[in-house]
């Protein structure tokens, strides 16, 4: 089988093998097992490989470079004009190969794989919608508004597969609630049981960026600090709002409590989540978020937002629990634990029951279905 890619991922070239970010190519590398060749269409980079990024693992992978866009700004949008009909000829003639089509929305490239995708209705395909499905979301982009009405539209978009997180009420028949997953069935192991008697540990993973708003976990924890409590927060990651997170941390001498780790390859942060007793997660928008469900899978209690899929992860929080980014109210729902153990076990033993369904084994068998 011909497989074709389209995405807006930043990819890679090293001593002839392609890198990406680490999450996605593990995704990726499932689904090419099933296939014999593959096209990556995409905008490449020519920055060093970092420690979030692997390598693509399959038969006869080619990377087809194409110019990455953006509208931030208008030489940008000059840019783009002149841009975008090299990209479409490119999508197109991928299209044309290939015996299986695969998007990866949303995305400025996703958009431009969608709209070329309805010249090919009998061409069988798969969106992955890693964003927020929400239909009652608003304040979406309107890009990604226009993204999920054209892949939802039976009409322009057939024989297609989205898949989207989270269970939707009033979709239509190709829309199909999905998942993603981290962990092997093999990898589970049976934890000690978390106390509170000691150190109180916390953990943040995710970019440091304004949406996912990294300085409330920190202040949170300041907060637990400044109330007696014994305290620690580990944040692994890195992005624009790092180093103003960093400067907070030192000004108000949290050094000892907070531990800005940067990015460290996943066995490390596994290890974070088994020893942890609560991941605070207080983000803007989410599609699946990865770092929940790993939260969930190591009995690590998620303090979280109700964007997107969220609430049907935290089963409306029964599984963990649903916050605004008020810091008091995140303080107060974490002394509600400390303060209930019981309350606290039985929510963590719900959410690694729930979670640990969501293994890489039952994943591959769900994408060998789809292709």
């Amino acid at each position: 089988m011909k497989f074709s890619i389209i995405t807006h991922a930043i990819h890679k070239k090293k001593e002839n093998q392609i890198f990406s970010y680490e999450p996605y190519v593990r995704e990726m590398n499932l689904w090419l097992n099933n296939v014999d060749e593959t096209k990556i269409i995409s905008p490449i980079s020519e920055v060093e490989i970092s420690k979030i990024e692997t390598s693509f693992i399959g038969n006869k992978i080619t990377l087809i470079p194409i110019p990455n866009i953006n509208l931030l700004t208008l030489k940008d949008i000059v840019s783009t004009v002149f841009k975008i009909p090299i990209i479409l000829i490119k999508i197109y003639k991928a299209m044309q190969w290939a015996d299986h089509i695969h998007l990866r929305c949303p995305g400025n490239i996703g958009l431009l794989g969608a709209l070329v995708q309805v010249l090919f209705p009998s061409k069988p395909k798969t969106v992955k919608y890693a964003g927020n499905w929400d239909p009652n979301d608003t304040n979406q982009p309107l890009s990604y508004r226009f993204q999920k009405r054209l892949l939802s539209n039976t009409f322009f978009t057939k024989n297609c597969k989205v898949l989207v997180y989270g269970e939707w009420e009033n979709q239509t028949k190709n829309i199909v609630p999905f998942f993603t997953a981290s962990y092997r069935e093999k990898e589970i192991i049976q934890l000690p049981v978390k106390t509170f008697k000691e150190k109180i540990r916390f953990i943040y993973v995710g970019a440091f960026t304004k949406g996912k708003q990294p300085i409330i976990s920190v202040k949170t924890v300041e907060e637990l600090f400044k109330k007696g409590y014994q305290v620690e927060l580990s944040m692994f990651g890195d992005g624009t709002e790092f180093l103003e997170v960093e400067t907070y941390v030192k000004k108000n001498k949290l050094t000892d409590i907070v531990l800005l780790k940067g990015n460290q390859p996943k066995e490390k942060v596994k290890l974070a989540f088994q020893e942890s007793q609560f991941l605070i997660f207080i983000s803007k928008s989410e599609g699946w978020p990865k770092v929940v469900a790993e939260a969930m899978f190591w009995s690590c209690l998620t303090i979280s937002t109700k964007v997107s899929c969220i609430p049907y992860m935290l089963d409306n929080g029964n599984r963990g629990s649903i916050v605004s980014n008020n810091i008091e109210e995140i303080t107060k729902t974490i002394q509600e634990y400390l303060d209930n153990f019981e309350k606290y076990t039985e929510h963590i033993e719900k959410a690694k029951n729930w979670s640990q369904k969501y293994t890489l084994d039952t994943f591959e068998k769900e994408i060998s279905k789809l292709i």
